[in-house]
C-alpha cells in the first residue's frame, strides 16, 4: 500500500488515460534516494491493464553505450523487422546485433520511437525507466529524443530520476517531484512495517527518517541491532549515509560466501546470474548462498538476473568491502566474461583490477573505446580511452590515447572534460599533427563556451602547425576559424582568408574545390599592417553564425563549427562574370565521399546565399536535407534547414519558410542545439513581422535573444533586429525601424547576410523618417554587393532605393526600371513593395488613376502573401484616394494557410504518394502521428481521403 501519494497517482492516471485515448505523454518523476519513486512505479505497473515495458539505469554502466536502452527494449525486439530499413539497421548496430554504419543517438531515438509504436500496436503502452540518472549517455539521449517526439502513438513514458537535474537533464519535459511523507502518512507506514517498538525508538525513527519511506522501513531494523552505547545522534549523518550504515549492518550478518556473491553483483552491472555464479565458484560460493540475501530482502532474482532491491544496498556492499576483496572480485569477473561479445565488460574489469600500469588492460580498453565510438557512444569512448591512458607505460601510447579521449569527449559535448584531457596530452605531445588535433579540441571547447578570441587563436595555431605537412587538415581548420572570426570582426575574417589563400593544397585534395571557391568568392585583400592602407568598408566574408551543430548534437551529433553561413559581402571588384564562382558548378565537381567533404559543401552552400545565388543554394540545401533524412543525419539537419528557410524567405515563399523553420526549431529543441533554437526563433520572428503580428514577432525575437553563450551575442540577434525593424516599418513606425536597422549596418553585425539583405528596408525607413542622408553609406555598400551578385532582383532593389532618394523629376524612370527588373514569378513580396512605394509616390503627385492601379495590384499580392501590415498600408493609401475601387478587407491567403506548418509538410508528402510510414521516416515522427495530422488536415482542406490531395491546386504546385 502507498501512503500519501494520491495526488501523484492522480497525475499518472491522467497520463495513462490520455494514452488509452491515443494521446502520448511523458513524465519525469524526481526525488531523493528512498523517497518512493520505485514504489510508485511498482504500484502503477501492478494496477494497470496496459501493455508495459520497464527498464532501469545502473550506476556503473556509463562505460557501455546503449546498455540501458537494450535492456529496456528487449521485449520489443521481435518487432524490429517492421521498422524502416535505416532505422532498423541503426538500432541493430547500436545494440551490437548487426554490423552497420554508425548512427547518431538522435536517429537511434527515432528508431526507438518507431519500435515502441510498433510494440504498442493498436492499444496503449506504458514504458517505465527507473533510475534514469544512471542511464549511459547514448541511451539517455536516444530515449529523451524519442520522448520529445511522442504525440499520437498512445504511449505513456515515465522516467524516475534523482532530484539532481544535471544527472538527468530533460529541460522542457513535464516533471513531478516526490516530497517527504506528511507526518500522519509516515506514522501509518512505520506502523505497518514495525509495530513492536518502544515509544522512544518510534519517535527516533520518525525524526531521523524525515518522511523518507525507505528510512521508515529500514531504520527500525538497524536500530534493533544497535547496542545501547552505539546510538548515533539523530541528524548526525546525511540520511543516505545513515541508510547505507543500516544496510551494511544487515550485510555483515551474512556469511562470507554470500557477501562475496553480493560483492560480485555490486561490482558488475549486468546482473547475469550465470556470470556471477561462474565468478563466485572460485571463492567456493554457489546458488544456495544467495538464499540468505533473498530472505533478507537485499536482492531479487528473476529471469536469471539478479538485482539489488535498492541502489543504496549496492553502495553499502561496495563501500563495506576491503580493497583486496574488491580487486579480487573484478579479477574473477574479468575471467568469467570470456566470450567475444563480453570483451567490453572484460576490459573494464581488467582495468578495475589493475593496481598500476597494465598494458594488456590498456590495449583492451582502447579496443573498447573504438567499438564505443563506432556506435556513437562518444562519452563511453572517452572514458575508455582516458582509463587506457592512465594504464599505459609508454609515453607515446599514453599521449595518443589521451588525444582520442579528448576528441571523443568533445564529440560528446563534454567540453570541460575534453579540455582537461587535451591539456594533459599537450604536455607530452611532440608531433605537430598531434599538437594540432589537441589545439582543435581546445578551440571547440572555448568556442562553444563563448571564448571566441582564444578559440580563433588556437585554430590558427593548429593550422600553422599542419600547413606544410598536412595542408588539407590546415585548410579545414582555417575554414572552421571563419566561424570564430565571424564573432570577432571583419579584420579577423580578412586575415583568415589570407591564411587560406596562402596554403599550397594539392589539386587532388577533397577540400581543394571548396577552398578555391571561397577564395574566388572573396578574394583576400593585402594585410593593411603591411600595405599601409586600410579600407574600413571592405566587408569580408560573413555569415549568419557560420557553424553546425552544438556540442550536444551528436550524442546529439556534434560537428565542428564550420558550416553555417558563409561570407556575406565584399566590395565590387574587377573580376569578370566568368571568373565569379558559381555554386552549381562547385557542387557538380566537388566530391561527396564522407562527413568532412559534406561539411565543406555545406559551408559552400552558405557562401552561395552570401553571393546572392539563392536558387542554387535552395536546391542544394534541399538535396542535403533529403540525404540527411534518408541516412539519419538529424544533428546536421537544423543547419541545412536554416539555409532552406532563408532561401524560401528571400523568394517570398513564406508558407514554405514557416513549415521549414518550425520543423528546424522542433529538431533543434529536441536535440538541445541552443544556437539553432535562437536562429529559428529569429526567423519565425521575421515571418511574424512580415505578417504584421506584433505579439508573435516580439515573442519569437525574445526567445531568440535569450540564446547567448558566454559573452557572445545570441546567434539569432541579426535576424531578430531585421525582424523587428521590418515590423516597425510595416506598422508605420519609421524612426524605430531606422534605429533597429542601423544596428545591422554597423560592426559587429554589418557583415551578416541578414544585415546586407536588410539595407533596402533601412533606406525606406530613412526616407520615410526624413533622414535620407543616413541611408547613403549603407546603400553604397549594398550597390557594390548587388553589382557583384549580378541578379535582376538585386538590381531591382538598388533601383527602388535610388527612386526613394531621387527628386521627382528623376524618380519615375527609376520606379519603372525597378519594376521591370522584378521577376514575374519570384520574390512577389519585393515586387509588391516596389509597387506600393511607387503607388504612394504617384498619389502624392495626385496621379490618382495610376496610383490606384499600382496600389490595387500590390494589395492583391500582399493579401495573397498574408503580409497584413503591408496590405493595411496599401489599403490606407487606396482609401486616401477615395472612390468605389477601395477593397473591402483582406482576401483569403489560400487554403494552405489553414494548415499548421506540420500539417502542411505531411499533406505535401502525402500528395506525392508517400505512405504514412515513409512520411514518418522523412519527418522523424511515428506513422501514427502522421495519420493523426492527416485526419486533422482533411476537414480543413474540404476533403475526406488522401486520394483527393492531388486535386488541390496549391499542393499540386508545391509537389510538381
Amino acid at each position: 500500500m502507498l501512503y500519501g501519494r494520491d495526488t501523484e497517482l492522480g497525475t499518472i492516471e491522467r497520463l495513462l488515460a490520455d494514452a488509452r485515448d491515443g494521446r502520448s505523454g511523458v513524465l519525469v518523476v524526481r526525488g531523493e534516494p528512498g523517497i518512493g519513486k520505485t514504489a510508485l512505479l511498482d504500484h502503477v505497473l501492478a494496477g494497470t491493464d496496459m501493455r508495459t515495458i520497464r527498464g532501469t539505469g545502473v550506476e556503473y554502466e556509463a562505460e557501455l553505450p546503449y546498455a540501458g536502452l537494450s535492456l529496456l527494449l528487449r521485449p520489443a525486439l521481435g518487432h524490429l523487422d517492421r521498422l524502416p530499413d535505416p532505422q532498423r539497421q541503426a538500432l541493430a548496430a547500436a545494440f551490437g546485433l548487426a554490423a552497420g554504419e554508425r548512427s547518431e543517438p538522435m536517429f537511434v531515438g527515432l528508431a526507438v520511437l518507431s519500435l515502441l509504436s510498433e510494440y504498442a500496436g493498436d492499444g496503449p503502452l506504458l514504458c517505465v525507466v527507473d533510475d534514469a540518472q544512471w542511464l549511459d549517455r547514448a541511451s539517455r539521449d536516444a530515449l529523451v529524443f524519442a520522448a520529445r517526439r511522442l504525440y499520437a502513438e498512445g504511449i505513456a513514458l515515465i522516467f524516475a530520476a534523482r532530484e539532481d537535474r544535471h544527472a538527468f537533464p530533460v529541460q522542457g519535459l513535464p516533471e513531478l517531484s516526490l516530497a517527504a511523507l506528511r507526518p500522519e502518512h509516515a506514522s501509518a507506514l512505520l506502523d505497518e512495517h514495525a509495530r513492536d517498538m518502544s515509544a522512544t525508538t518510534r519517535y527516533r525513527v520518525l525524526v531521523e527518517s524525515r518522511g523518507n519511506p525507505l528510512a521508515l522501513i529500514e531504520l527500525p531494523v538497524s536500530l534493533a541491532g544497535e547496542r545501547s552505547g552505539d546510538t548515533l545522534r539523530p541528524g548526525a549523518l546525511p540520511l543516505t549515509s545513515r541508510l547505507r550504515i543500516a544496510f551494511h549492518g544487515q550485510i555483515t550478518r551474512l556469511d562470507e560466501r554470500t557477501r562475496m556473491l553480493l560483492l560480485l553483483a555490486a561490482s558488475d552491472d549486468s546482473g547475469e546470474l550465470g556470470i556471477l555464479l561462474r565468478a563466485g565458484a572460485g571463492f567456493g560460493a554457489g546458488p544456495a548462498d544467495l538464499a540468505a540475501a533473498e530472505e533478507a530482502s537485499l536482492i531479487v532474482v528473476e529471469d536469471d538476473r539478479l538485482r539489488f532491491r535498492h541502489p543504496l544496498i549496492r553502495a553499502a556492499v561496495q563501500q563495506g568491502a576491503p580493497i583486496d576483496r574488491r580487486l579480487a572480485a573484478h579479477r574473477a569477473l574479468a575471467d568469467a566474461f570470456d566470450a567475444p561479445d563480453h570483451a567490453d565488460r572484460r576490459a573494464w574489469h581488467l582495468a578495475a583490477a589493475a593496481t598500476g600500469v597494465d598494458e594488456p588492460a590498456a590495449t583492451a580498453l582502447e579496443s573498447t573505446g573504438e567499438r564505443a565510438r563506432e556506435r556513437s557512444g562518444h562519452l563511453a569512448a572517452a572514458l575508455a580511452y582516458e582509463k587506457a591512458a592512465r594504464l599505459s607505460e609508454d609515453v607515446g601510447a599514453r599521449t595518443r590515447r589521451l588525444v582520442l579521449a579528448a576528441e571523443a569527449a568533445s564529440e560528446a559535448g563534454e567540453l570541460d572534460r575534453a579540455r582537461t584531457f587535451a591539456e594533459r596530452a599537450q604536455s607530452t605531445a611532440t608531433d605537430d599533427a598531434i599538437r594540432a588535433r589537441l589545439l582543435h579540441v581546445r578551440a571547440l571547447s572555448d568556442f562553444w563556451q563563448g571564448g571566441f578570441v582564444n578559440a580563433h587563436e588556437l585554430l590558427l595555431r593548429g593550422a600553422a602547425l599542419t600547413a606544410a605537412g598536412r595542408p588539407e587538415r590546415a585548410a579545414r581548420m582555417l575554414l572552421q576559424s571563419m566561424h570564430t572570426a565571424w564573432y570577432l570582426g571583419e579584420a579577423e575574417l580578412a586575415s583568415t582568408m589570407r591564411e587560406l589563400a596562402a596554403l599550397e593544397l594539392p589539386p587532388t585534395a577533397s577540400v581543394t574545390p571548396v577552398v578555391e571557391f571561397m577564395i574566388a568568392a572573396f578574394p583576400p585583400k593585402p594585410d593593411p599592417a603591411h600595405s599601409g592602407t586600410e579600407n574600413p568598408d571592405s566587408a569580408h566574408p560573413g555569415t549568419e553564425n557560420p557553424g553546425t551543430e552544438n556540442p550536444d548534437a551528436e550524442h546529439a551529433g556534434t560537428e565542428s563549427p564550420d558550416a553555417e553561413h558563409a561570407p556575406n559581402e565584399h566590395p565590387a571588384n574587377e573580376h569578370s562574370a566568368a571568373e565569379r564562382p558559381n555554386l552549381g558548378d562547385l557542387i557538380r565537381v566537388a566530391p561527396r565521399t564522407g562527413n568532412e567533404e559534406q561539411r565543406d559543401l555545406l559551408l559552400a552552400c552558405g557562401v552561395g546565399l552570401a553571393l546572392g545565388q539563392d536558387v542554387d543554394a535552395h536546391h542544394i540545401a534541399s538535396l542535403f536535407a533529403r540525404d540527411s533524412r534518408l541516412h539519419g543525419g538529424i544533428g546536421r539537419l537544423p543547419t541545412i534547414l536554416f539555409f532552406v528557410a532563408e532561401a524560401e524567405i528571400f523568394e517570398s515563399r513564406h508558407t514554405d519558410a514557416l513549415a521549414t523553420a518550425s520543423e528546424g526549431l522542433r529538431i533543434a529543441q529536441d536535440s538541445g542545439q541552443q544556437q539553432w533554437i535562437s536562429q529559428f526563433e529569429s526567423v519565425l520572428a521575421y515571418l511574424a513581422g512580415i505578417a504584421g503580428d506584433e505579439e508573435a514577432a516580439h515573442r519569437h525575437a525574445d526567445a531568440a535573444l535569450a540564446g547567448g553563450v558566454g559573452s557572445a551575442m545570441p546567434a539569432g540577434a541579426p535576424w531578430s533586429a531585421w525582424a523587428l525593424g521590418l515590423l516597425d516599418l510595416g506598422l508605420g513606425r519609421p524612426e524605430s525601424a531606422l534605429n533597429r536597422l542601423e544596428r545591422l549596418a554597423r560592426e559587429p553585425l554589418r557583415h551578416h547576410i541578414s544585415a546586407t539583405r536588410s539595407i533596402p528596408d533601412l533606406v525606406e525607413a530613412a526616407v520615410r523618417f526624413g533622414a535620407p542622408e543616413r541611408a547613403r553609406e549603407p546603400l553604397a555598400r549594398f550597390e557594390q554587393w548587388a553589382g557583384r551578385a549580378e541578379q535582376r532582383w538585386a538590381d531591382a532593389l538598388v533601383l527602388r532605393c535610388h527612386a526613394l532618394l531621387a527628386n521627382d523629376d528623376a524618380a519615375e524612370e527609376l520606379w519603372l526600371a525597378a519594376l521591370a527588373r522584378h521577376e514575374s514569378e519570384r520574390r512577389p513580396l519585393e515586387r509588391a513593395r516596389t509597387g506600393l512605394l511607387y503607388g504612394e509616390w504617384l498619389r502624392r503627385l495626385r496621379r490618382k488613376t495610376d496610383a490606384r492601379d499600382r496600389l490595387r495590384t500590390a494589395l492583391e499580392e500582399f493579401d495573397r502573401l498574408d503580409a497584413r501590415s503591408w496590405a493595411d498600408r496599401a489599403r490606407t493609401e487606396l482609401g486616401a484616394i477615395g472612390g468605389s475601387a477601395t477593397p473591402q478587407g483582406p482576401q483569403p491567403a489560400g487554403v494552405l494557410a489553414l494548415l499548421t506548418p506540420q500539417e502542411l509538410q505531411i499533406t505535401r508528402l502525402a500528395a506525392q504518394g508517400l505512405s504514412n510510414r515513409d512520411i514518418a521516416a522523412q519527418l522523424f515522427l511515428s506513422p501514427r502521428t502522421v495519420g493523426h495530422h492527416l485526419y486533422k488536415a482533411y476537414p480543413k482542406l474540404g476533403i475526406v481521403s488522401r486520394t483527393e490531395l492531388t486535386a488541390i491546386p496549391e499542393l499540386a504546385a508545391l509537389t510538381g
